[in-house]
């Protein structure tokens, strides 16, 4: 990825160079020590014998990505340094500071090189770990790509955004205009959970929703966080051309994008979005530091479910940021009575099958209460897995949850819904939009409360079919029948009935 110059080798920057050779991307050396050259040609590591000070042997080189500057001496560093400044202003340059450095030389290092590593620190461990990680390639060319947008940018978070997309579209939007590049953090639908309306409202984080109808022309680029494909969980129109694509979730096929940062390791989109705000240094307001902590903490439940190594070190770095009263009070809003009652809805409409219940909850007002509601079923006793849907409209939002080991619920609901629908998640969290077409043209209550009850049983035997059925095996029952009413418009063709 990209092409590393290497400008001077001292002993400090031999492990580096014998690193990044086994790396991908382009590798060139400049040195004028003979005789390390000759070794590092006998190692296959392209080398070129010249003076790293000397503007000349420079200006022939193509235009590398990422500079270091690693020779023994100050001085030398120093002037190869402004060198290379002088001839790649938009590298990113990580120069090794030298043993006998001058306030003045430090002073000089600071304003030229992006990164500066002293004396004390370990050169090839800081440059190996840091500077020519992937990650560090990963926001060069984030910034490249920022720095190309001539207009402004919509950071996209999925509809009705959760936590972690709200914080992420927020910290993107924040990136984004560091760079010069003006930017809203913007999304379709509602944010009606109480906890994520608290969160919005107490940090005053500045969002933008939008209508379904609202026009997207004064907008030159879009960037999708915590989803990653347009007119999936969004509505931009599927041939949108997609500029930026940051998140964490496994992808269901292919993933447009000029920059695409997917992190299937990582516990949450805002885990990457701290990374970044670290790589650009750009240091983290008190808002944003809070919403990032609490969307890594709600999709990681507390740390409980698929954490990594890199979600408690974003939490270290964001906690001392992180307003600590104000995560309290996000974390207790009341729970409002419409979500009460949903809740005892799903209890008592549930159907058990051994370890797994599902239930229709009818219709709703705030699809946030979902969640809620396969959470407290999930809490039953000899319920391991959950599944609760409800309709608003001509939709139908569904919320899994799942603590059984052999279930993979982001499969399980693309393989039962995809097909009339969009759908998606984690192994132990996931979720669908359903579109039944065919209410909107039915006369009365008595014909809605019938269809109603049709795609109940579809949806109901659809999870509970694919949750038997072993991994990669399209649900095959109801195919039909759910495909029809899932993609009617109008008056059914040739008067068939559901």
């Amino acid at each position: 990825m990209g092409f590393r110059l290497v400008l001077g080798c001292g002993t400090v920057c031999r492990g580096v160079i014998d690193c990044l050779a086994e790396r991908d991307g382009r590798l060139l050396v400049v040195t004028d020590d003979e005789s390390v050259v000759e070794t590092m040609r006998e190692e296959s590591i392209p080398a070129r014998d010249g003076d790293p000070t000397d503007p000349a042997t420079v200006a022939s080189v193509d235009p590398p990505d990422v500079i270091f500057v690693g020779s023994d001496r100050t001085d030398v560093n120093r002037a190869a340094l402004e060198a290379a400044r002088d001839r790649f202003p938009g590298a990113a340059i990580v120069a090794y500071l030298g043993g006998n450095a001058t306030a003045a030389d430090r002073e000089r290092f600071d304003a030229l090189a992006d990164r500066v590593v002293g004396p004390t620190s370990a050169l090839s461990e800081w440059v190996l770990a840091e500077a020519a990680s992937p990650s560090a390639e990963s926001a060069i060319e984030l910034r490249d790509q920022l720095t190309g947008i001539d207009g402004r940018l919509a950071v996209m978070a999925h509809d009705n955004p959760d936590p972690d997309a709200i914080a992420s579209a927020v910290a993107l939007a924040d990136i984004a205009e560091s760079v010069g590049v003006p930017a809203d953090a913007c999304y379709f639908g509602d944010i009606s959970h109480q906890e994520n309306r608290a969160m919005v409202n107490l940090l005053e984080l500045d969002l933008r929703n939008l209508g379904p109808t609202e026009s997207l022309e004064e907008y030159s680029a879009f960037a999708l966080v915590d989803h990653s494909r347009p007119g999936v969980n969004d509505q931009l129109p599927t041939e949108l051309h997609v500029d930026i694509v940051i998140d964490h979730h496994p992808p269901r096929g292919p993933v447009p994008g000029e920059f695409v940062d997917l992190r299937q390791g990582a516990g949450a989109t805002s885990t990457v979005l701290t990374e970044y705000i670290e790589r650009f240094d750009l240091g983290f307001d008190s808002s944003t530091a809070t919403a990032l902590l609490y969307g890594i903490r709600v999709d990681t439940n507390d740390f409980t479910r698929e954490v990594s190594p890199a979600d408690f070190r974003a939490a270290s770095v964001l906690s001392p940021h992180a307003d600590a009263s104000v995560l309290r009070q996000i974390e207790q809003p009341s729970l409002e009575g419409d979500t009460l009652e949903t809740i005892a809805r799903a209890i008592k409409n549930r159907i058990q099958r051994d370890s797994v219940a599902v239930a229709s909850v009818g219709r709703i007002g705030d699809r946030d209460a979902l969640p809620q509601a396969a959470d407290q079923l999930l809490a039953m006793e000899g319920v391991e897995t959950t599944l609760v849907f409800g309709f608003n409209d001509q939709m139908v939002y569904v919320s899994a949850r799942s603590r059984a080991a052999d279930v993979d619920l982001g499969e399980t609901l693309r393989d039962a819904f995809d097909r009339i629908g969009s759908a998606g998640g984690h192994a132990d969290m996931a979720g669908a939009q359903l579109e039944i077409g065919i209410l909107g043209s039915a006369d009365d209550e008595a014909e809605i409360e019938s269809i109603v009850s049709v795609v109940e049983e579809v949806i109901t035997n659809r999870f509970f079919e694919a949750i038997e059925t072993r991994p990669g095996v399209p649900v095959g029952a109801y195919t039909q029948t759910s495909e029809w009413l899932f993609t009617q418009r109008g008056e059914p063709d040739g008067g068939e009935s559901a």
